[in-house]
């Protein structure tokens, strides 16, 4: 007897018929004789439509009157969830994310996990009760409820394997697995059998959006077996996994491109030691996650730095930058949102020259001008026009030969 966990998006869950679809998928393996821990997701838009209303209501909602409005979403579902499953005979129960002992630090709307509790999951299991919990929601060390930021629900669900040591952890969503690209840019693309963790975590951090990030970096962390399913057909998905010596065969195994960038440039900043300091620790205090950072050769003793920041914090960013300027002493700052962020992920590149070289060549044929650069052991990224990025991504797929096989 095999224990899983088996966590169901938005998508997945978006409405009663597919609630009642998924219920059919989860009485299955709770017929097959597994230990199973079920977690869900809101309704498909839910999130979004109550952080509408609050914004209608408020131009800046307080952080932690928004982790109550938002963790509403998961306890709708996972309710109608646990109704469904007792009217087929499974005797499940809905958890939120208290109830399951989720605990996080005090940092509301994009928590992180400190410990979990998983006495009251262990009884439940023991009595033969399927838990259906709440993802993307936890309480800090004050009681207060937290949210885990976007895409929280897989980490709920990698937190949970990790804790009991489930056997794997089945992450079903509206599509079959990874893919060379997203498929809705790329039609060719081509799903993979198998990912590294290292992979699947640059795909991730670099805009797939079929896993959240740090849920990799937990799974990685605690060697949690991972595989993505759709919910919507049958069949194998892509499992994520220790790498191995035939990946590093490939060269490239994904290509990504995300338009959630924005690049914000400090113009003028007196080039003396600490002035960088300054700015990025204060950047860091605010929870305000940076990618890229470029300085430019110093001129007149002035130099101007530029650095990357998702959208989402482009808000905060500028407001904190709009001080900072003054601080140091700069000239003044500028915003520029019309960018995206084009990216090859392949662990096979550790062992492979010229990928970087090929990359610039793809992109200089098709007129596409590159504004920033970063590597790593895996991964090269571009910063480019926002209104090439679809270019970008298509003819980098076609450049390492990506595509799926021609139907026979």
């Amino acid at each position: 007897m095999a224990c899983y966990v088996q966590k169901f998006g938005g998508s997945s869950v978006g409405n009663i018929e597919r609630i009642q679809h998924v219920a059919q998928l989860i009485d299955k393996t709770y017929r097959e004789g597994h230990q199973l821990v079920v977690v869900l997701s809101a309704m498909s838009g839910e999130t979004d439509r109550l952080m509408k209303m609050a914004r209608e209501l408020s131009t800046d909602p307080d952080d932690r009157e928004l982790d109550v409005l938002l963790s509403s979403g998961e306890r709708v579902t996972i309710a109608l969830m646990a109704m469904i499953l007792k009217n087929l005979g499974v005797n499940a129960r809905s958890f939120t994310g208290r109830q399951v002992g989720i605990v996080t630090d005090g940092a509301h709307t994009k928590a992180r996990v400190s410990r979990v509790d998983t006495k009251r999951v262990l009884l439940a299991l023991k009595d033969k009760v399927v838990p259906i919990v709440a993802g993307f929601q936890g309480i800090n060390e004050a009681s207060d409820v937290t949210t885990l930021g976007r895409g929280g629900s897989d980490l709920t669900a990698v937190v949970l394997a990790a804790a009991l040591k489930a056997d794997t952890c089945f992450i079903y969503t509206d599509v079959d697995g990874v893919y060379t690209a997203d498929p809705n840019m790329v039609p060719s693309a081509r799903r993979l059998d198998k990912i590294s963790y290292e992979e699947m975590l640059e795909m991730a951090s670099l805009g797939a959006k079929v896993l959240q990030t740090r849920s990799v970096e937990l799974a990685a962390k605690h060697q949690v077996p991972v595989e993505v399913r759709s919910s919507f057909q049958d069949g194998p998905g892509t499992r994520v996994v220790k790498e191995d010596v035939d990946m590093e065969q490939v060269l490239v195994s994904g290509v990504t491109g995300d338009r959630n960038q924005a690049k914000v440039t400090v113009v003028g900043v007196p080039d003396q030691p600490g002035i960088a300091a300054k700015i990025f620790v204060a950047i860091a205090e605010a929870a305000i996650n940076v990618d890229m950072i470029i300085q430019n050769v110093s001129q007149d003793s002035l130099t101007d730095i530029s650095f990357t920041v998702p959208r989402s914090d482009l808000k905060a960013a500028i407001s904190l930058v709009q001080d900072l300027a003054k601080e140091v002493g700069a000239r003044t700052f500028e915003v520029n949102e019309a960018i995206a962020k084009v990216s090859l992920v392949g662990v096979g590149m550790r062992s492979h020259s010229g990928v970087a070289a090929r990359m610039f060549a793809t992109l200089s044929r098709d007129g596409i001008n590159i504004m920033m650069i970063s590597t790593s052991e895996i991964k090269i990224s571009c910063v480019v026009e926002e209104k090439y990025m679809e270019l970008a991504v298509r003819g980098l797929h076609q450049e390492f030969e990506l595509e799926k096989p021609p139907a026979a």
